[in-house]
């Protein structure tokens, strides 16, 4: 960043002076805009002379800074239906100025549990006995090893002991909860009889199997894994971590078929019909959710998690369960594709989107029609692509896009940028059009 200069008496300007001139720019509180000011001043008593940045030109760009690192809706134009940077599920938020229920029962008036109504819907979702919500699929791991193998062992297959975003490791969250870690198999391959070994080896105490879906991990070639319905024949319950939220993998809320690109996604309804003990879950990925983790399955495993001293740290508010709590209706009354942005994106038309890229480029004259292949994103059926249209400019204009008043996030490979229709919602269009009409100027 340019330092800047004394103005032309010598003097420094005042603080309050600065900072009211400041507020004609910039809509931000007073005192942020005073502390801009603040250190913009103290910057220049520091200023080599030669600067030809002032130091009103330096609060300015504090101001503009910070204004631009506020959290605020964003275009995603990447492709990437679920991007982590971007907030992954897309969802409206739906809230008022009034109380809730979120904790009384309103047939005794006496206190209640967050977790009984919106736990029955997705148990139901799931076909599982019991559901709780808790902040994040990390913190459903956490919560069902600390709860129900503290102080003993629980397997984990060496393929599946797996590093994801965040510098979330199974090791490390099997440490933090209390319980030992015990590896079963190789990297690339691990075989019933191998978790049957590691339960009946001597000086071992296991009480959970824990399978983990590797996300955006792949081995390929010389490979084996042992499925939850061989798993389920052990002597010990299984807890799978399925990731990314596929609530049943016959996707029985879409008109059409199963789309090919989640055929080998694992899903929680059939991995429950496999004889898993427990599911987890993420709820901002194939669910289409707000971010929050998901336990479902045996009414007293999910009851051994809900008593557990960690629930309490790791419940979601009232507005994550509102949110749950509508999606779930919206699956159970197959209406995903028109209530849920997630399914709304993954299921429009390649004929649709040929159209709007055709009236955008029509409208801003300048652009091209492509093909493109957008991804589910977030770990979601990792390699997996959805066929998708765009438009393409001759050119990096990410910066420019990015500066645009509603920000647009768009990709750029072998200089040029890529605006895929898929991720970008369809009352944007405008918006598009009005940002490409400025680049062609």
């Amino acid at each position: 960043m340019n330092r800047v200069s004394v103005d032309t008496a010598g003097r420094p300007p005042s603080v309050d002076a600065l900072a009211r001139e400041l507020s004609l720019r910039h809509s931000l509180p007073h005192a942020l805009l005073v502390d801009f000011a603040r250190r913009a001043i103290a910057d220049m008593a520091t200023t080599a002379p030669t600067s030809r940045v002032s130091v009103k030109e330096f609060a300015d760009q504090l101001a503009t800074e910070f204004s631009q690192s506020l959290l605020r809706d964003v275009i995603n134009a990447t492709g990437v239906l679920l991007h982590t940077n971007l907030g992954r599920a897309p969802m409206a938020m739906q809230t008022s100025n009034r109380a809730s229920n979120l904790e009384l029962d309103m047939s005794s008036g006496e206190r209640g549990s967050r977790q009984s109504t919106v736990g029955k819907l997705l148990a139901l979702l799931c076909g599982a006995e019991s559901a709780i919500v808790v902040n994040n699929n990390a913190a459903a791991v956490l919560l069902v090893v600390a709860a129900l193998a503290n102080s003993r062992d629980v397997a984990v297959s060496r393929g599946e002991s797996v590093e994801i975003g965040g510098n979330f490791r199974i090791p490390e969250v099997t440490e933090q909860s209390g319980a030992r870690l015990v590896d079963v198999g190789t990297t690339n391959r691990t075989r019933l009889r191998d978790y049957k070994k590691a339960i009946d080896k001597r000086g071992n105490d296991i009480a959970l199997v824990l399978k983990v879906h590797p996300s955006n991990y792949r081995v390929s070639g010389f490979v084996e894994d042992t499925p939850v319905r061989e798993l389920a024949t052990l002597s010990v319950p299984v807890a799978a971590d399925i990731g990314s939220g596929l609530i049943d993998n016959t996707c029985p809320w879409l008109e059409s078929r199963t789309p090919s690109w989640l055929s080998n996604e694992p899903a929680a309804r059939q991995t429950i019909d496999d004889g898993a003990a427990l599911v987890m879950f993420s709820g901002d990925k194939l669910f289409g959710g707000p971010q929050c983790g998901v336990i479902a399955g045996r009414a007293d495993l999910i009851e051994a998690c809900a008593q557990h001293p960690l629930a309490r740290a790791l419940r979601p508010g009232s507005t994550t369960m509102f949110a749950m709590q509508s999606l779930a209706i919206s699956y159970l009354g197959r209406t995903a594709t028109k209530d849920i942005a997630f399914w709304k994106m993954a299921t429009i038309a390649i004929a649709e989107l040929q159209s709007r890229a055709e009236k955008i480029i029509t409208s801003a004259k300048t652009g091209e029609i492509c093909t493109l292949d957008s991804v589910p994103g977030a770990g979601s059926a990792p390699g997996a692509t959805i066929a998708s249209i765009g438009i393409v400019l001759n050119g990096n204009y990410l910066s420019k896009l990015r500066m645009n008043d509603t920000p647009i996030i768009a990709r750029v490979k072998d200089n040029k940028t890529f605006l895929d229709l898929r991720t970008i919602q369809p009352d944007d269009d405008a918006i598009v059009v009005q940002a490409l009409q400025r680049l062609a100027e």
